[in-house]
């Protein structure tokens, strides 16, 4: 199958998946398994790319079991949060501003759909390759076992953090959070280089660079890093400005002050 013909594939069924989700979450209330269901399908795709790609072996298993398992872990990790928790603020937010829309949370839904087809760009470029080239094989790996560990880990430390109700109205500052306001969104965008890699030359493998590129817009200006901070903001209010005035943004950094140390009082105006 042809690569625009897999992609057209890919976002029919991402967008029948999104409408189960839309109709799932009109009877609980949580747009929340919108995350669930976008990670789910780009694991799914990512096995779809590899079964359907003209490429050679390896390349293609990597994809299959790259993208499979990252989207699997991710999905595991969001719907145990969605089905013990009540609404995400930010999808709490978007419903208030939207009073409650069923259209407009339906083209939402229908939206992550067509990103489900996006983001599959790199799974074809790479399972298209019909070049082996074991250094880079070995790189794509090693890029997905750190981004995955990393992503992991920063997951574990915050639902470790969340569970404490001496907690409740406190930011986590603690291990990778230290470092990064957002470590998990770091390291998925980091995981998107092990498709780079295996796509190295392949025909037009520079478009395996969209996954990285793209992932980067939406996490920094769109509805990764804007949408989480600003519900941060209103939930935490000074002690989450405190946080930002302190730590970076996305990219792991030391911290300005130490953790746990009060924000250095400001002269009087």
């Amino acid at each position: 199958m042809s690569t625009s013909g897999t992609l057209a594939l890919i976002w029919g069924l991402a967008a029948l998946m999104m409408y189960g989700g839309w109709r799932w979450q009109q009877r609980h209330t949580n747009a929340g398994i919108v995350d669930v269901l976008w990670s789910a399908g780009l694991g799914c795709s990512a096995v779809l790319c590899a079964l359907l790609g003209a490429g050679a072996a390896a390349p293609r298993l990597l994809v299959a079991c790259c993208g499979g398992l990252w989207g699997l872990r991710l999905a595991l990790h969001l719907w145990r949060r969605v089905r013990s928790e009540r609404e995400d603020g930010r999808y709490r937010a978007l419903r208030e501003h939207w009073r409650g829309d069923a259209r407009k949370i339906f083209g939402m839904f229908q939206f992550q759909a067509l990103l489900v087809a996006l983001f599959s760009v790199p799974f074809t470029i790479a399972a298209g390759n019909a070049r082996t080239r074991p250094g880079l094989l070995l790189l794509a790996v090693l890029i997905w076992v750190v981004s995955v560990a990393g992503e992991s880990l920063a997951d574990r430390q915050l639902a470790r953090f969340r569970a404490d109700p001496a907690n409740r109205g406190r930011t986590c500052r603690s291990g990778l959070w230290r470092y990064s306001r957002h470590p998990n969104y770091f390291f998925e965008w980091t995981h998107w280089f092990t498709y780079v890699a295996l796509a190295a030359g392949a025909p037009h493998g520079w478009l395996a660079l969209a996954g990285p590129l793209v992932m980067y817009g939406f996490l920094r200006w769109v509805s990764g890093i804007p949408y989480t901070e600003a519900q941060a903001l209103r939930t935490r209010g000074e002690d989450y400005r405190d946080y930002q005035r302190n730590t970076p943004m996305l990219f792991p950094w030391f911290p300005r002050d130490r953790p746990g140390d009060p924000a250095p009082e400001r002269p009087m105006r």
